[in-house]
């Protein structure tokens, strides 16, 4: 059982950091895009938007591989009730609390060198690193809040699928194969 719920665990993390990752970057350089006080070449913004998707991806595996996000999620289930929207609402708050910010601040930090060089070679002074993080940030929680608050359900039970409601080894219906014998071909 642990090490099936381990594996789920592990994919779980892995589909939650490239989901979390790709959206993010993209809300980040787009919103880039729009507060740019330069005009910046169509390919500096992809490639802006790879260098980050990579960090961000980065950042997101070694978060999910460190955090027990499982045990957070059934804690949360505990107290708001299993399968209810309250618990949605707090776990995708939780989870983005947990993921959002760490990856904003650094993909604000990996930019703010091109924002100020680009602002200064234009004659303007360059944006407080504050600034850009704060904008950047009620930007990417919401879009993470949104996005995990979708995705999390939906990749559990993609993940979940073919395991017993208590998890694997749980007092779940008893699979047989034919004539009667376990799934290995056990009696």
């Amino acid at each position: 059982m642990d090490k099936k719920m381990r594996s789920i665990g592990i994919k779980m993390s892995l589909l939650m950091g490239l989901t979390m990752s790709l959206f993010l970057s993209l809300v980040g350089t787009v919103h880039g895009l729009s507060s740019s006080p330069a005009e910046v070449p169509f390919m500096g913004y992809v490639m802006s938007y790879l260098k980050g998707f990579a960090v961000s991806l980065i950042i997101s595996l070694v978060i999910g591989f460190i955090v027990p996000m499982g045990r957070i999620s059934r804690a949360i289930g505990e107290k708001a009730g299993h399968g209810t929207l309250k618990a949605r609402i707090l776990d995708s708050f939780v989870s983005n609390l947990i993921y959002t910010p760490i990856i904003t601040v650094v993909m604000v930090a990996l930019n703010y060198g091109n924002a100020a060089s680009q602002a200064e070679a234009h004659g303007q002074a360059a944006p407080p690193f504050i600034m850009m993080f704060l904008s950047s940030l009620w930007i990417c929680f919401l879009v993470g809040w949104v996005i995990i608050f979708i995705v999390q359900p939906l990749y559990m039970k993609l993940l979940m699928k073919g395991i017993p409601a208590g998890g694997p080894g749980m007092g779940g219906p008893e699979r047989r194969g034919p004539g009667g014998r376990g799934p290995e071909g056990q009696a």
